[in-house]
């Protein structure tokens, strides 16, 4: 009997700590989306010259080496993504950091779903536009070849692959699952 409780509380323990190399990745990401979303994503959504030089360069060397010419004239749709990303998810990240660095914070659960939920639904539209859309008519270069779309897609896909690995890790993980307590009459 001893044996078989101490072993269970271990296992308990383990499932608990399971999730701690994902919550380091997900620190990792949303730590290093703050510099990207803000130096560059939002560049998108400035007027002509606020943004200094150097940046506007290196938003314009991504969009030539990588053929994303959503980045220097976004259509409208992707536009209004640039604002969700502005305004929901840009005052997020520093918030899931802190959780995901202090680790075991289960508050995050319902936040990092509806995050990763968004991000992911975005990205689908994204990723199909890489993939379907004629970029022969755009005004800067886009993709052309399949290897070229693949080569944009590969940007893109961490943004869809560790928002899926948030909501499985937040609705799998017995860590983040809430167990709610009745009250017996």
């Amino acid at each position: 009997g001893r044996g078989r409780g101490r072993g269970g509380r271990a296992a308990g323990a383990a499932m608990a700590a399971a999730p701690r190399w994902r919550e380091r990745l997900f620190a990792l990401y949303f730590i290093s989306h703050i510099p990207i979303t803000a130096l560059i994503d939002l560049q998108p959504l400035l007027p002509s010259g606020i943004a200094p030089r150097t940046l506007t360069d290196l938003l314009q060397q991504y969009a030539t080496a990588f053929r994303d010419p959503m980045m220097l004239q976004p259509p409208e749709w992707f536009k209004a993504f640039i604002y969700c990303e502005a305004f929901l998810q840009l005052p997020f990240f520093p918030v899931a950091a802190y959780a995901f660095l202090k680790g075991g914070c289960r508050w995050i659960r319902t936040p990092a779903i509806i995050y990763s939920t968004h991000v992911a639904t975005t990205l689908f539209a994204i990723l199909a536009h890489i993939l379907f859309h004629d970029f022969s008519k755009s005004e800067h270069a886009g993709p052309q070849t399949l290897r070229e779309r693949l080569v944009l897609l590969s940007i893109y896909l961490p943004y869809l692959l560790i928002p899926l690995l948030i909501l499985f890790t937040m609705l799998c993980n017995p860590h983040y699952k809430h167990v709610e307590k009745r009250k017996r009459k």
